[in-house]
């Protein structure tokens, strides 16, 4: 059982850190793209000559904000319900197994017992057939 959950958590936090890692990979690539094909002097550019375009702007800008924001909080709380979820398995688990190994003990116990008792049969037949008195006499 320790075993399995070691596993369990090394193969998490390295699916988590390649994620990580490529999240890192794709910023800083994102970051050296604009900067050397200048994309905010080409969208200040654009703006200029569509001056119309820039009217939704500050709505997109705030959008984005927000979405960034809330998909933040919506990611948080569903780790937390993961969490939680995942301690709850963990415990029902831990009981599963235990119920399992007091059944398995209980299953030994009684066919030890079988066992003594059909021993003490054979032996207590045995005995009276020795014992049998001669009537011939």
């Amino acid at each position: 059982m320790n075993m399995d959950k070691k596993i369990s958590v090394e193969k998490h936090s390295t699916t988590a850190l390649r994620d990580l890692i490529i999240l890192a990979v794709a910023t800083v690539a994102f970051l050296i793209l604009s900067y050397f094909f200048n994309i905010f002097v080409f969208l200040v550019e654009l703006f200029r000559k569509h001056p119309e375009a820039i009217t939704y702007i500050d709505e997109i800008i705030t959008l984005l904000l927000t979405l960034s924001i809330g998909l933040t909080v919506f990611s948080w709380r569903r780790w937390l319900e993961l969490k939680k979820e995942t301690n709850q398995r963990i415990k029902l688990q831990e009981e599963l197994l235990m119920i399992a190994d007091t059944k398995a003990e209980t299953e030994r116990i009684i066919s030890k017992q079988l066992h003594c008792e059909i021993e003490l049969h054979k032996l207590g037949e045995k005995n009276k057939s020795t014992k049998r008195p001669n009537l011939k006499e």
